[in-house]
């Protein structure tokens, strides 16, 4: 509790100090219990906790489409997922990578502005490798790519864009395409060296080789939509994907089902041992059937529609005359116009 001292008081405490009679050791230290947090103006925070947290998913899901993808194409067994996503400077993360390296330049269509994909050295050499046939082991190579190799890892980087595009599909229908490769990181300047970027970096491991690939997203490539990059947002837009793109696809599936369709001309009760005793040229009388009266057509085991028997060439057929409104219930019924109607034999 604060103490507010008289001018008496205070009057004595300057005397003292004053006069040197004074001891220190009367006086306590006070610890400053304030919470201080360094920020620094030459690289304010971009991205908030919430944003970082949604790129870290919406890049594990990348991760692991990478993972399938990668293994088929290289008939080797690949592992890749989200090591870290950061927030630094542009020029903080050239420097941190390796000369020479492989850095695609990524044109982020519809967004204005460009990515890039740095793969490291032993997973680029190790992947080439691999489509040419060797184990892919050992590869400790650091020199410029061909042209037949960067004409190899073009390919490679063209599927792994695919990949980006389906996860960044609950936010944005991304288009990323190839602009070019760099191997010296000096001449990837997509954005001054004091922006802001996010750094995705995607532990890779390919065979018994291991490296990083660094995703790097300028916050001036992301800024139309970084609201979107939100929680909230993204389990929201799972959400209308699974009532409606996905609702298609049920529905395209639903419809090559194979079902059975049959026509009920009439049903009786009948004791287990009039069965056993029917032969041919028995006549059985079904109960409420008139001749003229439509029979039932049957999908699966619900009663579906009311038809007219008849044939079709040499085949017997039914033609559909009505629908059924409610399962069982022959007095409501839709009537279908016969012109188009369908037959079955």
């Amino acid at each position: 509790m604060n103490e507010v001292l008289s001018q008496d008081e205070i009057d004595q405490l300057l005397l003292a100090i004053s006069s040197g009679n004074t001891d220190t050791k009367d006086f306590k230290q006070v610890s400053d219990t304030r919470k201080i947090k360094i920020y620094d103006f030459k690289r304010p925070d971009k991205f908030s906790k919430e944003q970082i947290r949604t790129v870290s998913i919406m890049h594990e899901t990348f991760a692991r489409l990478t993972t399938t993808s990668l293994s088929a194409q290289l008939r080797s067994l690949v592992h890749v997922h989200v090591a870290s996503v950061d927030q630094l400077t542009y020029e903080e993360f050239i420097r941190s990578i390796p000369t020479p390296t492989t850095l695609a330049v990524i044109n982020m269509d519809p967004l204005k502005g460009k990515a890039i994909l740095e793969i490291d050295p032993a997973i680029t050499f190790t992947m080439i490798d691999r489509l040419f046939g060797g184990t892919g082991q050992g590869a400790k190579v650091q020199r410029d790519l061909t042209d037949i190799e960067q004409s190899v890892m073009e390919g490679i980087i063209v599927r792994i864009l695919a990949n980006m595009r389906e996860a960044w599909t609950q936010v944005i229908d991304l288009r990323p395409r190839l602009g070019q490769i760099e191997t010296n990181p000096q001449f990837a300047q997509i954005v001054p060296p004091s922006d802001m970027v996010v750094l995705v970096t995607l532990e890779t491991k390919v065979g018994d080789e291991e490296g990083m690939m660094n995703f790097c997203l300028p916050y001036i490539t992301i800024e139309p939509i970084i609201s979107k990059l939100s929680s909230q947002f993204w389990f929201s837009s799972i959400r209308r994907s699974s009532t409606t793109q996905y609702l298609g696809v049920l529905k395209q599936k639903l419809a090559d089902v194979d079902m059975d369709v049959i026509a009920e001309v009439g049903s009786i009760n009948v004791p287990i041992r009039d069965v056993l005793a029917l032969k041919s040229g028995d006549i059985v009388k079904l109960a409420n059937v008139k001749v003229g009266d439509p029979l039932i057509l049957r999908v699966g085991n619900r009663k579906k529609f009311l038809c007219q028997p008849g044939i079709v060439g040499k085949k017997m057929a039914v033609q559909v005359i009505g629908r059924l409104k409610n399962e069982g219930d022959a007095e409501e019924v839709e009537e279908l116009a016969v012109e188009g109607d369908e037959s079955y034999e």
